[in-house]
């Protein structure tokens, strides 16, 4: 059996990219957390929230370790696997992703060793200032990946010359179309996983009545930060849906499994979508929602996928399935967040066993979510690697070797199932023993005196 490598890099790059994603979207939103418990510590200096944020900041060093791993690796392949791609891309990818190492990335990594070390050997002010220059350079990177992975997704202000994109403007090369949509989009998700994790870990020591004083203050606060996000990340994502349906029309077919062009179109709950056949079965639907939602018309036309030629259509089971899996868990997310609100207004939010229970066990669905929106989004380019312009068969680096791509997968899965299974263990291992109760310097009484708007000059405790 010939062995397609277009096929195999392409599943070792979806291999590696979903490992990877998951920890930078961690750190985005843990980064946020620790520079608001940095700052009710600065304002409160109660002892519960330095301990919170040293045992949260613990958590985010070996994540951030693990994602640059990962990252470093994701990014050979780009020469390895998709040289093609590399050289028609990279007058404006090239610049984009040097952005995010230039100014993230080393932004991050020299305050994450203040945030690290500097406790009682910085003034107290610096080391909050670096909780949010760490948050701030999370959230900066985030921006530049997401406006090169955009760019390919929306492509504009470029202008091809020699088969190459040149950039033409680059405002508009950054500030793509969908560019403003997916990023808000994404950081929601970032918080929204965090928060579920936060809220997880709470929940499972209020179960064993460990640490209950700082496992009730994290527990509410992420609930409180899901009640909120989780509705509007449905309004940010019916806008990027809208979006999505502007400029990539083909995706939102897929996604929505209509295989017709139709007006007051139905939306699909479920179905078994065939791609030979060009149709569902086992199709349940709701009449003219589809339309709804995405015209805002009872009698809006959807473009159907029988509108492109077959070898320009995505993997169709893929999209609609990857898409329900993350509007399913988007919906129970609200759910949790307006049970939560019920259950403190009841004051019963700490004490209902089937909640804290549900609540342990929801831990991972933000990020199963996170990849199952990432699928939505990757897989619905395709064919394209630059949508509309540029074809993965185009991409893919000559005279690759099938064999030599599968062992470089099956050589990513080994090291990655050893090192990374040993860093999540790790990761839940420091989550099981929680808070390090006492956490701060002794001696450091400056360290206990809450800020003043005259608090300026150092103290002597302020300093080793």
């Amino acid at each position: 059996m010939e062995l397609d490598p277009e096929l195999l890099s392409r599943v070792q790059f979806a291999f590696v990219v979903s490992f990877h994603i998951l920890f930078p979207a961690f750190t985005i939103g843990l980064a946020s957390f620790i520079a608001v418990l940095e700052t009710l510590w600065g304002i409160t200096r109660q002892d519960l929230y330095i301990e919170l944020s040293e045992f949260w900041t613990k958590i985010f060093a070996v994540s951030f370790g693990m994602g640059v791993v990962s990252g470093i690796v994701m990014t050979y392949q780009f020469g390895t696997n998709w040289s093609r791609f590399t050289d028609a891309a990279a007058p404006i990818i090239g610049p984009l992703l040097g952005y995010e190492v230039l100014t993230a990335f080393f932004l991050e990594a020299t305050f994450l060793g203040i945030l690290l070390f500097g406790r009682g050997r910085v003034p107290a002010r610096l080391h909050i200032l670096a909780s949010y220059m760490v948050a701030f350079g999370t959230l900066l990177s985030a921006f530049w990946i997401l406006s090169a992975n955009s760019w390919m997704q929306t492509p504009a202000g470029y202008e091809l010359r020699g088969g190459v994109f040149h950039p033409s403007d680059w405002w508009a090369a950054v500030f793509n179309p969908s560019f403003p949509f997916r990023f808000v989009h994404m950081v929601f998700a970032c918080y929204l996983s965090t928060a579920f994790a936060v809220v997880g870990a709470s929940a499972w020591h209020l179960r064993r009545g460990s640490f209950p004083a700082h496992s009730r203050k994290a527990y509410a606060m992420g609930l409180g930060l899901i009640a909120v996000l989780a509705p509007l990340q449905l309004l940010v994502g019916d806008l990027h849906g809208l979006n999505t349906l502007e400029h990539q029309p083909a995706k939102v077919a897929a996604m929505e499994g209509h295989w017709e062009t139709q007006q007051g179109a139905p939306l699909l709950l479920f179905g078994i979508p065939d791609q030979q056949a060009e149709k569902n079965r086992l199709q349940l639907a709701v009449p003219y929602l589809g339309s709804l939602i995405l015209t805002h018309e009872l009698q809006g036309e959807v473009r159907g996928l029988k509108d492109w030629p077959p070898e320009q259509r995505p993997p169709v089971a893929i999209v609609f399935y990857a898409f329900r899996i993350m509007v399913g868990l988007g919906l129970l997310m609200i759910f949790i967040g307006l049970a939560g609100l019920w259950l403190r207004w009841r004051g019963r939010l700490y004490d209902t066993p089937w909640f804290l229970r549900l609540c342990t066990w929801c831990v991972p669905i933000g990020f199963v979510a996170l990849l199952a929106g990432w699928f939505v989004t990757e897989v619905g380019r395709q064919p394209w690697t630059v949508y509309g312009e540029l074809h993965r068969s185009d991409s893919v680096s000559p005279s690759l070797a099938g064999g030599h791509v599968l062992t470089s997968l099956l050589i990513y899965i080994g090291v990655y199932t050893v090192i990374f299974g040993t860093g999540i263990y790790y990761l839940l291992r420091i989550g099981r023993q929680g808070p390090r109760v006492g956490a701060l310097p002794a001696g450091k009484a400056s360290a206990r005196r809450p800020l003043s708007g005259a608090d300026v000059a150092l103290d002597e405790g302020d300093v080793p």
